[in-house]
Parts: C-alpha cells; sequence; structure tokens
C-alpha cells in the first residue's frame, strides 16, 4: 500500500525523543520551508513529546506532513502516532480517491443536468482524516497489552502543494496560522470542563479533585485522546478538522504542544518569532521563551515558513 511505502521512507531522519531539532524545505516552493526543536520538561518520566516533519512528493503532489503527539503515562502510544497516524490517513485518502473514480461516471451524468455541480472533495478528505483517527485509536485500544495504559494527545497539519492546510486535532496540542502578524487558531483545545455534557453522557465525571484542573473521571486533562482504554467509555478520540488556504498574506504556521501554550497566547507566540525567517531557529526560540516563562512541561514546536 502506498502508505506503508512513503513511511517506511519518511521515518529516515525523523526526530525521535532523543533528538531535539530538525529542519527542512519543499521541492515545490524554495520559500517554504520548516523547522522543529523538543525540550524535555521537569518530570521525571522519559520524553513524551514527539513529532513528525517531512515533505514528500505522491504521485503528482507534494504532501508537507506535520504533527505533534504529547504522550501521557506512555511514550510508546505517541511513538505508535508517528509511525503509523499519517499512514493510515494516506490510506483513507487513497480508499477515497478510489471511490471518487467510481462515481466520477455518475458525477459526470449529473454535470450534463447541473452543470454547476462540483464534487465535494474537501468533505471526502475531511471524512478520511476522521476514519483514519477512528482506526488508529481502535488498533492502539487493541494493542493495549504492548503499548501500556496510557495515551497521547495529536495535532497534525497536511500542506497540500503549498497551497491547501487541513488540520486535525485531539486533545490541547495546538495549530495556529499567522497572517499580517495576526494569530488565528486552526484547532481546539478539547478541555474537560467544555465537555463535561458528553463525558457525563457516557457514564463518566469531570472533578478538579485531586489537583486544581478539571480532569475526566478526575484523571486526565484533556477530554479527548488516543488509547487510554481504562477511560475510553468516557473519552472520544473524533477530531476536530479545519482547512485553510495559503495566500499571500501567510507567514508562518506553528505545532506545539501543550508545554508552549500553557505559558504563552496565541498571539504572543507569533509575535515571539515574526522576524526569525530560519523556521528551525523559530522553533528553537519559541521552546526557549518557554522555558524562560517557566514551563515545566516537555516542550515540542515545529514551525512552517512561507
Amino acid at each position: 500500500m502506498i502508505g506503508k511505502e512513503i513511511l517506511h521512507k519518511m521515518k529516515v531522519g525523523l526526530s525521535s525523543c532523543s533528538a531535539e531539532t530538525g529542519k527542512g524545505k519543499s521541492k515545490m516552493s524554495k520559500h517554504v520551508t520548516h523547522g522543529y526543536h523538543l525540550v524535555k520538561g521537569k518530570s521525571y518520566h522519559d520524553m513524551e513529546d514527539y513529532v513528525f516533519a517531512q515533505f514528500k512528493k505522491v504521485d503528482d503532489n507534494e504532501l508537507g506532513l506535520f504533527a505533534i503527539f504529547d504522550g501521557h503515562l506512555s511514550h510508546e502510544v505517541p511513538d505508535y502516532l508517528r509511525s503509523h497516524l499519517f499512514e493510515n490517513i494516506l490510506n483513507e485518502a487513497r480508499n477515497t480517491l478510489f471511490l471518487h473514480s467510481i462515481k466520477l461516471y455518475f458525477i459526470d451524468s449529473l454535470h450534463l443536468l447541473f452543470p454547476s455541480f462540483q464534487p465535494d472533495f474537501w468533505t471526502e478528505t475531511e471524512c478520511a482524516i476522521r476514519r483514519a483517527y477512528r482506526i488508529t485509536d481502535e488498533t492502539i485500544l487493541e494493542k493495549a497489552v504492548d503499548l501500556g495504559k496510557g495515551g497521547s494527545t495529536a495535532v497534525t497539519a497536511i500542506l497540500i502543494n503549498c497551497k491547501k492546510l487541513v488540520v486535525a486535532n485531539v486533545g490541547d496540542s495546538r495549530a495556529v496560522i499567522c497572517k499580517k502578524g495576526v494569530a488565528k487558531q486552526l484547532s481546539i483545545d478539547h478541555e474537560p470542563s467544555k465537555e463535561r455534557e458528553v463525558i457525563e453522557d457516557r457514564g463518566g465525571f469531570v472533578s478538579t479533585f485531586p489537583g486544581d484542573v478539571p480532569r475526566v473521571d478526575g484523571r486526565l486533562a484533556v477530554a479527548r485522546a488516543f488509547g487510554d482504554k481504562s477511560l475510553k467509555e468516557h473519552l472520544s478520540s473524533e477530531p476536530d478538522v479545519f482547512m485553510e488556504m495559503i495566500d499571500d498574506d501567510t507567514e508562518f504556521i506553528i505545532l506545539a504542544s501543550d508545554g508552549v501554550w500553557k505559558v504563552m497566547t496565541n498571539q504572543e507566540a507569533v509575535d515571539c518569532i515574526m522576524n526569525v525567517k530560519d523556521a528551525r531557529a523559530a522553533a528553537k526560540q519559541l521552546t526557549e521563551e518557554a522555558l524562560t516563562r517557566k514551563s515545566t512541561d516537555d516542550i515540542s514546536c515545529i514551525v512552517v515558513r512561507f
């Protein structure tokens, strides 16, 4: 399958929990570059943040595949996501394209009757991503004996031919785009307090005890995540999906774990790296600023510059 072949090659040069920094660039546009930087937090457990960042030619298209995976009680789950989530997304996208080819005959017939009719490829792309997230989570739960009891948040971004950006997320890792110096969030922080009704309908509860932040069943500070088998009846792995067109006003995008967002607003993060033209240097500066602001969590950041 296309996904396995592509992802096997893409793992070469990718960051691991021991790698701290990296960079790459588009072959389609010399002005589009990416860089990433990771810093381990002050906790006693192993580094639980993982990144995925690479441009890859697929058929006649170039895809920029970027992701942050922030594990909790586990580095196995985010590592599994790094190795398999994009593979599953690519496979589902290929399946969707195959179905579209079957539908073309019927679509052509509709064009004869309704010349303005166009197939909604965006809806199909979103459905492919949602299916891939669901399939990946189901597999993680099936492999809980090997992957452990923990889980992971995720934010993924697919840049298609340097023109269209498709972002999906579960949990509190975040994507932010900067246009004309203004920050715009392209993901949703899935906080238990915001999804209390859904959690309670599933039979769970939201409590600030123990601790000082709302948690699902008093244990997990996000309402959506991969894994977490013991909490899965009360959690969702359904992503929110957003699409953004890249235009002349687009300066850069940031993907980062909550180690950044706990101490910075979206606009503060954008302002921090506004004048840093090198993407890897920008990612490093953002992580260092988070440390200066006393972030104690693992910190991972990807910057894609246009």
